[in-house]
């Protein structure tokens, strides 16, 4: 069957260069889903729990036996009570062997049921700030609970009612409500990141690599004469099924952060897909803006791959935008996944209304304008051979 169409010779050549070629399969399907797959691996668990923590008991007591139960029955402690001294527990946390260390001291007990305070020390790892945060917060709560029990008890022994007892251990209780993260999930957190950030990056070098072969092999002219010399039709037809694979990629992406790792969905479906069709679309004229702007595969793979990684830094996702220094707030503009990530966030987790999904919409319209402003000259390029064979 003959393709009369430019667009649809143009598709069936680069969709023959696919199917022939194992880097191009690797590029567009291979890759992500074993990326993909990976991130789901190491994020399934959502919270990480059981993390191991030295205590060094000195006290030997009753009490002290109740700090290490209530320690070790938070889910991010696995307390570990093998160890006799502070030094000994000091070098497993410089061999890795433990993240933290709770020493209670001599005459803890004997201290407060002389109504004296006692000082517990924690030492923490703090070389993984997430992690060590998460272990002071859980230990801090375990803590506070022995605290709170033995002022209740003192209390009642005094002879206050239970209700006057709780009143005066804690006369104002702040009632917290987490609202869009309450299970303070990792993969809310994190996979919402990773997973788009793999999906951009194959797609800006994919796209790169794609039309970059053209000007390195001189091909050329070969391209835009299956187009009719019509460098809309070439590049129509060369992107597309790259775009289409990818789209599909990203409906999988989905899948399996909505259904398998269990990220909510407060807001609409269809406004997630729709931006992460632009957010591909973006990403591809982006790669046409680098090619055209410097004509060299190597240098615009180079830049793809830093540009597409600083994304996700600059993102604001671990880091706030706001905190950023003006500099920093100011380059947070220059990514797509910037945008697409307020959209993402606000109709997941947030379930905002559908038109606070506009603006950054059409945000991602300007950087596919960017890359159509260079089209001319990349089709300058692709006809001059001074500009072929750069790699």
């Amino acid at each position: 069957m003959t393709h009369k169409h430019p667009i649809m010779r143009v598709m069936k050549r680069e969709t023959d260069r696919i199917l022939s070629k194992w880097a191009l399969i690797m590029i567009t399907v291979i890759g992500p889903l074993l990326a993909f797959l990976l991130i789901m691996l190491i994020f399934s668990a959502n919270v990480p729990r059981d993390l191991p923590i030295a205590v060094v008991d000195h006290d030997h007591t009753s009490l002290s036996r109740l700090i290490s139960r209530m320690t070790d029955a938070t889910s991010i402690a696995a307390v570990d009570r093998s160890y006799i001294s502070v030094e000994d527990a000091r070098n497993a946390m410089e061999k890795g062997k433990v993240d933290a260390i709770l020493y209670l001291p001599e005459n803890t007990e004997r201290d407060i049921l002389k109504g004296e305070s006692s000082t517990i020390v924690l030492y923490l790892n703090n070389a993984n700030v997430v992690k060590s945060g998460l272990m002071n917060s859980g230990i801090r709560k375990a803590l506070s609970t022995v605290s709170a029990g033995i002022k209740l008890k003192k209390q009642l022994q005094q002879g206050k009612t239970q209700k006057q007892a709780i009143a005066g251990i804690m006369p104002i209780q702040l009632h917290s409500v987490l609202l869009f993260n309450p299970y303070i999930s990792y993969s809310y957190f994190l996979t919402l990141g990773l997973m788009p950030v793999v999906l951009i990056v194959f797609t800006l070098l994919g796209s790169i690599h794609a039309i970059g072969t053209e000007l390195l092999r001189g091909t050329g002219p070969k391209w835009l004469a299956e187009a009719n010399g019509n460098i809309i039709y070439a590049l129509i037809g060369k992107i597309l099924p790259y775009t289409i694979i990818f789209s599909i990629i990203a409906v999988f992406m989905n899948v399996i952060l909505f259904y398998n790792l269990g990220l909510p969905l407060n807001g609409k479906l269809h406004i997630i897909l729709i931006s992460e069709f632009l957010l591909i679309l973006s990403y591809q004229f982006f790669a046409i803006f680098l090619l055209g702007l410097f004509s060299n595969l190597r240098l615009c793979l180079s830049l793809g791959s830093a540009y597409s990684m600083l994304a996700l830094t600059y993102s604001g996702l671990t880091f706030p935008i706001d905190g950023m220094p003006a500099f920093g707030q100011a380059f947070s503009s220059v990514f797509p996944f910037t945008y697409w990530l307020k959209i993402f966030v606000s109709q997941s987790l947030r379930g905002e209304p559908a038109a606070n999904s506009i603006a950054p919409m059409y945000a991602l319209w300007a950087f596919i304008i960017l890359g159509i402003l260079l089209i001319p000259r990349l089709k300058h390029l692709l006809l001059n051979k001074e500009h072929w064979g750069k790699y």
